[in-house]
């Protein structure tokens, strides 16, 4: 499988550490993207890597609760898929290895040995300089002010990416992006208590379904999480990988390389195994990481067979799918 960091437009690290605070490690997101986080700790001679941490311009989440008592921290953000042109990213020079979903990795070792749906990017050290709690944060180039200057600018741009005319994405108010904001929240039918978790996760939503980046790419509209499963054409076999962990309401690219088949095949449930979406076609599935080549003869080899929906790819080097309780959601 390509890995999709080799198609990326990476950024400089663009990090700058803060004060210490509550939170064991606390990520703050003083960019225009929202970003999807990974972080890692380093103890003798393995790591344990974990992510995605979802970060809304001009807010912080914890990344991990605990108290820092590792050797050292790593951290490593992405943009989100729904947004318009390449992909960012912040990280550094130190490689280790992670899954398009959401993930936990530990790894013996200190080279990336990463095989299968795993793959290697590019992590910063964290300077916590040996307390307990940290705080650190990701900037724009150039930088933001302050945390409500990038939520501004995180707005403008997620309007944009909706297809609203937005001029300039900086921290300045103004009219054509009020009238914006305003008719996406009348076509979303917002709540009037709604705030701006719930504005950031409609408009990301919104932009995801309108972008199609390459490869094949599930997006969850649920708000339960979802575990998902993918069959393509292997040469002149098959070849079927699973399972990706799908978080309510975001997205996974299963697929990285520009699509060539005629179709892919999608199983998708939930995590107690109550199936979403399903189909007549038969592949090979364990209940454990894998990845099975031929479709032939499952349970001579140990396997067992699911039924899988074949979504047309209709000649497009990329799709997203997305899917919610029901199955397969109509565009």
């Amino acid at each position: 499988m390509r890995r999709w960091l080799a198609a990326l437009a990476v950024l400089a690290a663009g990090l700058s550490v803060a004060s210490p605070a509550e939170a064991a490690l606390k990520l703050c997101n003083r960019t225009s993207y929202i970003l999807y986080a990974a972080t890692s700790s380093v103890a003798g001679n393995g790591s344990s890597t974990q992510g995605w941490t979802r970060i809304a311009p001009g807010d912080c989440q914890i990344a991990r609760p605990e108290k820092l008592s590792s050797q050292s921290y790593l951290v490593y953000a992405r943009s989100a898929l729904a947004h318009s042109g390449p992909e960012r990213a912040w990280g550094g020079d130190f490689p280790l290895c992670v899954k398009d979903a959401n993930f936990t990795l530990k790894r013996r070792g200190a080279t990336a040995n990463c095989t299968g749906d795993v793959f290697a990017v590019p992590f910063a050290t964290i300077e916590t300089h040996n307390r307990p709690d940290w705080t650190m944060t990701f900037d724009d180039r150039p930088p933001f002010g302050a945390l409500e200057a990038a939520q501004l600018a995180g707005v403008k741009r997620l309007l944009k990416d909706n297809g609203y005319k937005i001029a300039a994405i900086d921290a300045k108010p103004d009219k054509p992006t009020g009238a914006a904001l305003a008719d996406f929240r009348k076509k979303m039918k917002f709540a009037e208590r709604a705030g701006n978790a719930e504005l950031f996760a409609a408009l990301e939503a919104e932009a995801a379904k309108r972008g199609t980046p390459q490869g094949y790419t599930v997006c969850n509209d649920d708000g339960a999480d979802v575990m998902a499963a993918v069959a393509e054409p292997a040469g002149a076999d098959f070849v079927t990988r699973g399972w990706w962990h799908i978080a309510g309401h975001a997205c996974a690219r299963m697929i990285t390389a520009p699509l060539k088949s005629a179709a892919v095949w999608l199983l998708a449930q939930k995590p107690g195994g109550a199936v979403m979406v399903s189909g007549a076609d038969q592949f090979c599935v364990t209940s454990e990481e894998f990845e099975i080549k031929g479709r032939k003869d499952c349970a001579q080899r140990g396997y067992t067979e699911a039924g899988f929906a074949r979504t047309p790819t209709r000649g497009k080097s990329g799709l997203v799918i997305h899917i919610n309780e029901s199955g397969l959601v109509t565009p």
